[in-house]
């Protein structure tokens, strides 16, 4: 039963960001992170970045998150969508921050959070994690708090410095 879920939130997320493609500017980036779900966790993943204006910004991600848990190395899957929001108008240097608002989802919990971003590259987020069932990673419950602090590459930047 898992799986199809899995299955049909992927092909929802494709679907979806093929109609916003045609309507919004698409950027893609590269993340990189440390995460806290009562285990620390490295994050390595891509995300991509919509926007019509640079009021509202929708991203949505997938990664994998690294670590050890009950003594064993451990790799969850992990999907993401934040909208970041910064309605301040008549600002000299567009916007600088960015108020976050989001879900994260892996094969053990969900995650809504919220936090701040700088210029949508550097992440600092919070929530609280619900486990799914009573899934355990490597005999580990994956419940409470969560911490999320994350590096957000824009591909565009890796292609110009090797130019």
């Amino acid at each position: 039963m898992m799986n199809f879920r899995t299955v049909v939130a992927i092909l929802s997320m494709v679907l979806l960001s093929t109609m916003i493609k045609a309507q919004y500017t698409m950027h893609k980036m590269i993340s990189v992170g440390y995460t806290y779900q009562n285990q620390s966790f490295g994050e390595v993943g891509g995300k991509l970045l919509f926007l019509k204006n640079d009021d509202v910004i929708y991203r949505l991600g997938g990664s994998a998150l690294m670590g050890v848990a009950g003594s064993k190395f451990a790799i969850m899957p992990k999907l993401q969508a934040d909208v970041l929001l910064n309605f301040e108008k008549n600002v000299d240097f567009y916007h600088s921050y960015y108020f976050l608002a989001g879900v994260e989802g892996t094969t053990k919990y969900i995650a809504p959070k919220i936090g701040v971003t700088l210029f949508g590259m550097l992440d600092l987020t919070g929530g609280y994690a619900f486990p799914i069932g009573n899934t355990r990673l490597n005999g580990k419950e994956m419940k409470g708090l969560n911490v999320n602090f994350t590096l957000n590459i824009p591909t565009v930047f890796i292609h110009d410095m090797f130019k």
